[in-house]
């Protein structure tokens, strides 16, 4: 598979500024970081799996998000931590190729997953009586089938595009492996890939926001013409925290991607919100869904006390 490309010149990673007196804490503050994100997906993903009352089509959905933050920690993390404390920001091709296509993978199944939670929250507002029948057990499935087999199959098509191709410069722009850094090593047409990247940008960003809008309109105008205070209540909380979480996902990743294509886009600003896309998502879903969904909130307290004191 990796036979065109130059697997035997090593490739060089943005350095990271960390002054030698530094280099031990912000090897401690990285791993805490990532232990943290790992021990509250896990505790999420273990909650959701053991009780009974969250075996729910919303449950179920957000069982995927902590996964998928889970790939996009652990693709990002490790290496991270390992750089800073050897000072070695050198990565073999096939290893930058791997670390990007799970970044890449972890994004966009976040944007599938978060649009599929926002489209099971549409119809329990506004279509309640038939919620059941629409969000039966079969539906569910069809959805996260379809949720990782379009991510796969996207990322796969986008990597194999790239791979096609040889390598001609060592000096990747960002502080992780990516596509749109990985592509600008190459000295050839590379106009196939523009062309596939543009409209998976398109499709990727574009097509959630509709959806993200299209439901969430709909969620309002329900929620505004409804008498249930409570419920109405309730709805609000529940969807202001999924769009939150959304749209910090879904502005940083198109700046970050879009401003790869523009010249004049600051580094800084670039190498500061793509990082933050692999940060923050993986540290606060679970922390956001954890403490503002009840269901979860008393779920990972039971959980957590059956555990502590058995």
């Amino acid at each position: 598979m990796f036979e065109n490309s130059s697997l035997q010149n090593l490739l060089t990673l943005e350095t990271l500024g960390v002054p030698p007196n530094h280099i031990y804490p912000a090897f401690i503050f990285g791993t805490l970081t990532y232990l943290i994100i790992v021990f509250c997906n896990l505790l999420v993903l273990t909650t959701i799996a053991v009780s009974k009352k969250l075996h729910k089509p919303m449950f179920i959905l957000l069982f995927n998000l902590p996964i998928s933050d889970l790939v996009g920690a652990t693709a990002f993390f490790p290496h991270l931590v390992f750089s800073i404390v050897t000072q070695n920001r050198i990565v073999s091709p096939p290893a930058c190729i791997a670390q990007a296509f799970f970044i890449h993978f972890y994004g966009t199944g976040n944007l599938l997953v978060l649009t599929a939670m926002a489209y099971d929250r549409y119809i329990a507002i506004c279509c309640p009586l038939k919620y059941n029948t629409i969000m039966s057990p079969y539906t569910l499935m069809r959805i996260i089938v379809l949720i990782w087999f379009l991510n796969f199959s996207m990322m796969f098509v986008l990597f194999m595009l790239l791979i096609r191709f040889k390598f001609c410069r060592t000096n990747i722009v960002d502080l992780y492996c990516n596509n749109p850094s990985l592509v600008k090593l190459i000295c050839g047409d590379i106009s196939g890939n523009n062309y596939y990247g543009i409209a998976g940008l398109i499709f990727l960003m574009g097509g959630p926001l509709l959806i993200i809008m299209y439901t969430y309109a709909q969620i309002l105008r329900t929620c505004v013409i409804t008498n249930h205070t409570d419920a109405r209540k309730k709805a609000i909380q529940t969807c202001g925290t999924h769009l939150v979480v959304f749209l910090v996902l879904q502005i940083n990743t198109t700046f970050t991607l879009i401003s790869h294509r523009f010249q004049n886009a600051s580094p800084f600003l670039r190498r500061a919100f793509g990082v933050s896309v692999l940060i923050f998502p993986p540290f606060l879903d679970p922390i956001i869904y954890g403490l503002k969904t009840r269901e979860l909130r008393e779920s990972i307290i039971v959980f957590l006390k059956r555990n502590i004191y058995n």
